[in-house]
């Protein structure tokens, strides 16, 4: 415009201005209204739209008001171009800032609301807020007059030398992608590596999953290794599992009358004690004539692995004062010394026997 500026032209922009102000504070305030409706629901995917929204919205308004204002000044095209370009370049920001944050939120509770899936998994949120923001850079760098069809060739040409030199990046990257794709680890399970490392999976992010031990300590372990481990999963396909423990009892025993007590222990065990399964029957199996005792299996049923250590320790307690009531007897390895009265050369040793000195040994 060629018109001088006015007092008219400062008033109707600064009304623009403030009316931009005045209604992004009062967009701000019923957004925070709203958030808090939001919190009552169910769906905290509502959550994520309104906290986005009132980033977006105040913001939106006070570059409406800029807007208006610098159509009212008498400016010359070349800088109502350039501030129009500013505006534009701004609300762009804003706009990809705040998708980014929807969009990431809205992942992370999908992950959560669904079994089987990652629920802390961060790989798939950070996945989508680059994406989300990469887009929003070259529409900006559109915005600006600058083409993005060189940047995108040379990106590509980069981006295979960048693929060579970070080479166990990527196999990380795309083997923690396979393992959430392919469900056989989900944040929540328990593992067991065969190198011996096991614990809680707490994450699974781009790079490295974190495993929680029972001690509390963190076990990082990259993506890669993890792909190609041996690897026990104690969670899937069922969360619940079997327990054994080996007991013994001598020969002189009723076997009948130790099965009932035992199935007796281990069905109060699996009532009472927190982590077993109330509904697990008792299953207890003779299996070996051992040197002292005869042998069998208690087959316990625990809720998840961690269970087993009180469920164990709780059962061979109450088995045992169980025992002593009924005068079942659990015996301990004995040896039978037989001594040679007169002997000095060492006896040929028999099968089954240990000879030391002139003393035979027997089992």
């Amino acid at each position: 415009m060629n018109r001088a500026l006015t007092l008219d032209d400062l008033v109707v922009a600064g009304i623009a201005l403030a009316a931009g102000l005045v209604l992004a504070f009062m967009s701000r305030t019923l957004l925070r209204w709203l958030a808090k409706h939001a919190k009552r629901t169910r769906w905290s995917g509502d959550d994520v739209v309104v906290d986005a929204l009132r980033s977006v919205v105040p913001w939106a308004a006070i570059a409406g008001g800029a807007a208006v204002a610098a159509a009212v000044l008498p400016l010359t095209r070349s800088v109502q171009d350039h501030v129009d370009q500013v505006l534009q370049v701004w609300l762009i920001v804003v706009v990809t800032f705040s998708a980014a944050r929807v969009v990431a939120g809205l992942v992370h509770t999908v992950t959560q609301s669904r079994s089987g899936v990652a629920g802390s998994a961060t790989i798939f949120v950070n996945i989508t807020r680059v994406l989300v923001l990469a887009i929003g850079f070259l529409v900006v760098l559109q915005t600006l007059g600058i083409s993005i069809a060189p940047l995108l060739t040379a990106l590509g040409v980069g981006g295979l030398a960048v693929a060579l030199a970070l080479q166990d990046t990527l196999a990380n990257l795309f083997a923690g992608i396979h393992i959430l794709a392919s469900k056989t680890v989900q944040p929540g399970d328990y593992i067991r590596l065969s190198s011996g490392e096991d614990g809680y999976v707490v994450d699974i992010n781009w790079r490295q999953t974190t495993v929680r031990q029972l001690s509390n300590n963190l076990v990082v372990i990259p993506n890669g290794q993890l792909a190609k481990a041996n690897m026990t999963n104690f969670t899937r396909p069922e969360q619940e599992l079997t327990v054994l423990v080996q007991v013994g009892v001598s020969y002189d025993s009723d076997l009948e009358h130790v099965e009932r007590v035992t199935a007796e222990v281990v069905t109060e065990v699996m009532t009472d004690v927190p982590g077993a399964v109330p509904h697990h029957e008792p299953a207890i199996r003779f299996h070996t004539f051992g040197d002292s005792r005869i042998g069998f299996t208690v087959i316990l049923g625990v809720g998840e692995f961690s269970d087993q250590y009180r469920v164990k320790h709780e059962f061979i307690k109450r088995l045992h004062r169980r025992y002593r009531q009924e005068g079942i007897r659990i015996p301990a390895p004995t040896r039978t010394v037989s001594l040679q009265p007169g002997s000095v050369t060492i006896p040929q040793q028999r099968s089954g026997e240990d000879v030391v000195g002139g003393a035979t040994v027997v089992d």
